[in-house]
């Protein structure tokens, strides 16, 4: 099926690189046969033809002659021999440039000549050491960075500077991710006039990045990780990870996890567990987007439906469908489990494969793009607050009057009162749309972060509406928070990266769930729902109590005298 794909084209590319006249030439893979490469690879080549040819006529001639394959003469063997001989030296040279020249996709990939020492086993051995700090011009100015850094990464860094040699394909060519981010530091502070010395570089395994996670490396930023808890959740006591780099946010939350702990715990319950993705198609006419619609809400096709989704993963199962159309225009909202990944690409696939099926019977469908924003992913939309997206969560407490005094040093009615003011009144005064809360989307960032989820979610999977109740004749506080679309998985993206597994494995929902798929990113959803019940409980208290700006004043102001490393960083 042709699906329209609306991209930008690709950046211009500059000229190919063309080393000076007299320039010594770096060395190559073929600099080690006995004969030029091209002879070599001609030779190969009629080598692998000729036992080809040979093989199939003695093959067909066994055929009419009713010999038996496994009967072969010395020639045969000797044939079947140079044929695969000659089929490993060709995908060896040949097939290794090509899938090179797919990912780099530039014609001056030809002439990028890596160093001797990656060049000639980047294809087929492990990438060398890492090159020091020194060695990829870090520290110092450039007349010293010139001088320690080897020759061959010289020419490399002045391609890059210069156009010559496109960046992204750095890693590809130098078999060395550490290198490569590097080198490709030491051009971008060339370029700029700018040290970044603040960022590091080293300490970070950039091969685990490669491909998946993010492109384009020269350094990673540190980010503080804080631990709030025990979290009491359900009965099990959870030490709930926070990156952040906001004053009062863990301890704020530590509070409200004590408050919780003491009034016995918090539990939870998981309304619904479902991805969406929804794809976006036009028709001729309204009346044929219509039958269209029609077709995919019938629960008559439901299983065929369900057949074709579900063969692209063992996790992925479909769940509904559920169409809206503007004019000739209809988007198919599939809705679908995805196991303990947050599983965009799961659904992603699955939706791939009905479109290709509904081709044949809609031949005049015209398929504008995999998503068509009916899903809805990283925006604010109605349709995720009503409908739910990943883990609909609702978490709910009992805290004591006792408790409510001494921990939180407020009382109920007035933590009652305020809610009702601000959450429920002050938020439908804003025309909030799933903003029925104190500060939500704060929890759930730093634990996003934390754990290695998509931080751009954080946008649907803060909706949430906190309630407050009192209760027990008005001396008892009930507190409850309902969030839709907690969007996290425990498998898949940033979450392999060391730091995030191991804030994963402090919670014990590391990795997927053997015994029961969806087990672990539920109960990592619980978590965010139960870390967003302490934040809301402690901060509505410091509102009530009119603590905010005090503590903020006491932890969130920093002594320090910024303005030297403030002209530091400013410097050329």
């Amino acid at each position: 099926m042709d699906v329209r794909r609306r991209m930008a084209p690709p950046p211009a590319v500059g000229a190919p690189h063309r080393k000076a006249a007299g320039a010594p030439r770096a060395l190559q893979a073929g600099d080690a046969l006995p004969l030029p490469i091209r002879h070599t690879n001609l030779i190969f080549s009629a080598l692998f033809a000729v036992s080809l040819a040979y093989l199939m006529r003695r093959w067909r001639a066994k055929i009419r002659s009713s010999i038996p394959f496994h009967v072969v003469s010395l020639t045969e063997i000797l044939a079947t021999f140079v044929l695969v001989a000659s089929l490993i030296y060709l995908l060896s040279f040949f097939g290794i440039a090509f899938v090179q020249s797919i990912v780099s996709s530039t014609d001056e990939d030809d002439d990028f000549l890596v160093a001797s020492s990656s060049s000639s086993s980047s294809a087929k051995a492990p990438a060398p050491a890492p090159a020091p700090p020194a060695q990829c011009g870090l520290l110092g100015s450039a007349d010293a960075v010139s001088e320690k850094m080897p020759e061959e990464d010289e020419e490399i860094v002045a391609g890059v500077v210069a156009g010559k040699i496109p960046s992204y394909v750095l890693e590809t060519k130098l078999g060395d991710c550490r290198r490569a981010a590097g080198l490709r530091r030491e051009a971008l502070r060339r370029i700029t006039g700018r040290q970044i010395e603040g960022l590091p570089l080293d300490g970070f395994d950039y091969a685990s990045i490669l491909g998946q996670c993010c492109e384009l490396p020269v350094g990673y930023v540190q980010l503080p990780v804080g631990i709030a808890g025990p979290l009491l959740l359900d009965g099990q006591r959870f030490y709930v990870p926070m990156a952040t780099t906001e004053g009062c946010l863990v301890a704020s939350t530590n509070r409200g996890c004590k408050a919780i702990a003491e009034s016995g715990g918090a539990s939870s319950v998981v309304l619904r567990d479902a991805m969406t993705r929804a794809p976006v198609a036009r028709f001729p006419t309204a009346r044929q987007a219509a039958q269209l619609k029609a077709f995919l809400e019938d629960p008559a096709n439901f299983d065929t439906l369900s057949v074709v989704f579900n063969r692209s993963s063992r996790f992925g199962r479909l769940q509904t469908v559920q169409c809206a159309m503007a004019g000739r225009n209809i988007y198919m909202r599939f809705s679908c489990s995805t196991g303990d990944a947050m599983g965009m690409n799961m659904i992603s696939k699955g939706v791939q494969n009905v479109l290709d099926y509904l081709q044949d019977d809609f031949p005049d469908m015209d398929v504008i793009s995999i998503s068509g924003n009916f899903c809805s992913d990283k925006k604010s939309a109605a349709v995720n607050w009503i409908e739910g997206r990943g883990k609909s969560v609702v978490c709910e407490a009992v805290i004591k009057e006792e408790i409510v005094r001494k921990v939180l040093k407020t009382n109920v009615q007035s933590l009652v009162e305020l809610n009702v003011i601000k959450n429920l009144a002050g938020s439908a005064v804003a025309g909030a749309l799933g903003g029925f809360n104190a500060h939500a989307s704060n929890i759930v960032s730093a634990i996003f972060i934390a754990t290695g989820q998509d931080p751009a979610q954080n946008v649907e999977s803060s909706q949430c509406i906190t309630m407050l109740e009192a209760i027990n004749d008005g001396r008892d506080l009930h507190i409850s928070v309902t969030m839709p679309s907690i969007e996290v998985g425990t498998v898949g993206g940033g979450t392999q990266l060391a730091s995030q597994s191991a804030c994963l494995d402090l919670l014990g929902v590391k990795g997927a769930n053997r015994e029961s798929p969806g087990t672990n990113a539920r109960i990592l959803a619980t978590v965010v729902a139960g870390g967003v019940l302490a934040g809301e409980l402690s901060l509505l208290s410091a509102l009530a109590a009119g603590q905010l700006v005090k503590s903020h004043m006491k932890y969130n102001r920093s002594s320090r005298d910024m303005s030297k490393a403030a002209s530091l960083s400013l410097t050329p």
